[in-house]
This record gives structure tokens, sequence and C-alpha cells, in this order.
């Protein structure tokens, strides 16, 4: 069992392929091509059980649809009515290839992988339906764009973005005890992870 990080173009979203019984990828990015080739380095991207999103920005969701067929796609509902509201272009500007997910999430499910389990935390603030992955025998949090290492947290001002819910979800994952964070951008933070957790809450009750 192991966790390879692979950084994704166009804004180094950070993508997690989990090598287990079952294997996972965590996000995979907005270059379809990039993270086909990335994978092949270390699995056929056919052997893929499933593919989480965190959220369905286009820096970690976009390629997406190149996966429909090969592991099964979840989402949180939350963000596939996001995804179709606005006819899967992102609020960048960027056109996805559209997708249907074989996975519809709303939080509270568990995947067993093997020697893992992901259980899904919905954490909405920065998108709605915005949800964390948390492995409870390692402590290991998958946290997408709404906790960084060192006490960053994920912006609130883009379409369906809500402050408010953002400081409650960084709220209930300061509630968990991690020791690895794996954020979608930037830095690991391997070993006491909780600080950069707390600290985040920390800050957002300041600006938010």
């Amino acid at each position: 069992m192991r966790v390879i990080r692979i950084v994704t173009p166009p804004l180094a979203a950070n993508c997690y392929l989990i090598m287990d019984e079952k294997k996972a990828i965590i996000d995979v990015g907005g270059d379809a091509e990039f993270i086909f080739r990335a994978l092949k380095r270390h699995i056929d991207p056919r052997e893929l059980d499933y593919v989480f999103l965190t959220h369905s920005h286009y820096d970690h969701a976009a390629a997406a649809g190149y996966f429909k067929g090969i592991g099964k796609i979840a989402i949180h509902e939350e963000e596939m009515k996001l995804l179709r509201l606005q006819r899967f272009a992102s609020v960048f500007g960027v056109s996805f290839k559209a997708f249907e997910p074989d996975i519809l999430l709303r939080g509270g499910e568990v995947f067993e992988l093997g020697e893992l389990e992901l259980e899904v935390i919905h954490t909405p603030g920065h998108s709605p339906g915005s949800v964390c992955f948390y492995e409870p025998k390692k402590k290991w949090l998958f946290s997408g764009d709404t906790v960084f290492a060192y006490g960053s947290f994920g912006r609130y001002d883009l379409p369906g973005g809500n402050g408010r819910l953002l400081l409650d979800s960084i709220e209930k994952l300061s509630k968990l005890d991690v020791v690895n964070l794996y954020p979608g951008h930037e830095d690991v933070v391997e070993g006491n992870a909780k600080e950069s957790i707390l600290e985040s809450l920390r800050i957002a009750r300041m600006f938010i």
C-alpha cells in the first residue's frame, strides 16, 4: 500500500494515486494527456477501481470525463448540480468533457480499498459539494481545497462558495485526529498535521 502524489497542470493541483488491493485516484487535474502519462509510470490506468473527485473545479476535475468507463467516478451530488447548471463550463471558463458519475456522494460513505478505507466527509464552502477523504486507521486526510498545509484554506469567493460553510467545514475537520495531510495544492504534511488544520481554523476565524 502506498500513496503517490502527482502534481498536475494547469494550476499545480495535487492528485493522489492510492495503490492498495483496489486502486484509486483522488482528483485528476485539468490535462488528461498529462495525467494518463503520469499514471502509466506506475500502473495501467485501466486498473483503476475508483476516481474520487474532491470537487469540480477544472484544475482538479476537468480530465475526469476521460476516465469514464475506466474507474468508477465518484463526486458529491451538489458538485454535479453545479456542473450541469454551468453546462460543464467551469467558473474559469474552461469546458469539460461532460460525464455522468458512477457514484453520487452525500457524505458518510466508506470505501474499502484493502489496507486502507476512505470515509467521505462533506465539507462545503470552497464549493457546494467539496468533500474530504479520511483514513481513520492511518489518520490521513485528503483535504482537496478545504484546508492546506500550515494554516491556509480554500477561497470562497467563486460561484457556489460560502465563507460561513467553509468555516463550519474547517471546524469539522479540526475535530479529527490527523497525522498526515494530503491537500489539493502545495505541500503534504507528514506528522502532526492536525496542527495545520487548527492553524487554518484560527486564521479562518479571523477573516471569515
